[in-house]
């Protein structure tokens, strides 16, 4: 079987980094791939294996302006318009939406021209993108046994896991180092760009405050926004910690799978990650999120074991400081929480995606856009 396939998805790497997965086994099964996105994609999507990128109108709405409500509204009506316009021409067997507002238009002109839609969500609460489109579309692909805000849909519902990249399968063939007493500790920190400032802001003093002695056993990788880099690199080189730094790391997989710890948001792409590569992690969720949905994912991680959820409001320099210093002086439960989180990884997810995409696009193949 080919034909073509629609995938949308907001531009970021939560949500392209899952649709990218997914066209790269479709492509290898014969299909063409088309994305619908936004001006985002520059971004993240230079590996996206698209014959052609749309770059669709949309906006996010916002309850607290009813004046940024209306502009919302009609760019996303504009984008559906364009949409529309894309799908008559390109006539896909399916379409594939990855979540985030982006989504909405294509997804929408999709589903009233009468092409077989699939919606994906990567979290354990549909974001309120999807949660727009669950209703209205073919079939609602999830990450997770039980996603929030999901009950009572009449639309199937099907565990997929969450597609992962190439990158991440080849890093997760990489056996965990087990530290051992004595030896260096190798840590990881990343986040998105708030992740990233306030472990910018804490990891200086926790490690000033962690001893000269322990000190010495790190080897840190951690991404910082540009604008932090130098008085991180300084306040390192002032401790005499060995660290590399940057605003983002191209290979980040194969980091994760070269450490041995790793501090981090608990985006939906990073929990999958960290299980699929088999890397324990302390699970700092993005605060103040409307649906607390990176609590949710990363409470997955953590009730097999495979990492820690510490809220931001108490990841002080003196507790991280003393949770690495544990680490440091048990390294065995690094090794415990590593075999944990692989436990729990889904490193065929983006098959299962593919396969429903397959069966749903050929349930209704010889049906196009009018």
């Amino acid at each position: 079987m080919a034909g073509t396939v629609l995938l949308s998805a907001g531009g970021t790497g939560g949500h392209l980094f899952p649709a990218e997965a997914l066209a790269h086994v479709l492509v290898a099964r014969g299909w063409t791939i088309h994305l619908a996105t936004d001006h985002r994609v520059e971004a993240y999507g230079q590996s996206f294996p698209a014959a052609e990128t749309h770059i669709i109108r949309s906006a996010t709405p916002s309850v607290k302006s009813p004046l940024v409500m209306l502009s919302a509204a009609w760019s996303l009506y504009g984008g559906y318009r364009q949409a529309k316009g894309v799908i008559r021409r390109i006539r896909p067997d399916v379409a594939v939406g990855f979540g985030g507002y982006p989504t909405v238009p294509p997804m929408l002109a999709a589903a009233h021209l009468g092409v077989p839609t699939i919606v994906h969500d990567a979290n354990a609460v549909l974001g309120r993108a999807n949660r727009l489109l669950a209703p209205r579309v073919t079939a609602l692909a999830t990450s997770f046994a039980s996603v929030g805000h999901a009950d009572g849909l009449k639309t199937r519902v099907v565990q997929t896991g969450n597609p992962v990249r190439q990158a991440v399968i080849e890093a997760s063939r990489v056996p965990y180092d087990p530290p051992s007493p004595g030896s260096t500790l190798k840590l990881v920190v990343f986040g998105g760009s708030q992740g990233a400032r306030y472990f910018s802001d804490v990891m200086p003093p926790a490690l000033e405050a962690l001893g000269a002695d322990k000190r010495a056993w790190l080897s840190i990788v951690q991404q910082c926004r540009p604008e932090d880099l130098e008085r991180v690199q300084s306040a390192y080189a002032r401790l005499g910690v060995v660290a590399e730094l940057a605003p983002f790391f191209r290979d980040l997989p194969a980091r994760i799978a070269a450490s041995q710890l790793v501090l981090c948001r608990s985006g939906a792409s990073t929990v999958s990650e960290l299980s699929v590569i088999g890397r324990p992690g302390i699970m700092v969720p993005l605060p103040h999120a409307i649906d607390q949905d990176q609590s949710v994912n990363a409470s997955v991680l953590a009730k097999a074991g495979g990492g820690w959820i510490v809220p931001q409001a108490e990841l002080t320099a003196e507790r991280l400081a003393g949770d690495i210093a544990a680490f440091l002086d048990a390294p065995e439960r690094l090794v415990e929480a590593a075999r944990a989180a692989r436990s729990v990884g889904r490193p065929d997810a983006v098959e299962r995606l593919a396969d429903l995409v397959e069966e749903i696009a050929g349930r209704k193949r010889g049906k196009s856009p009018s």
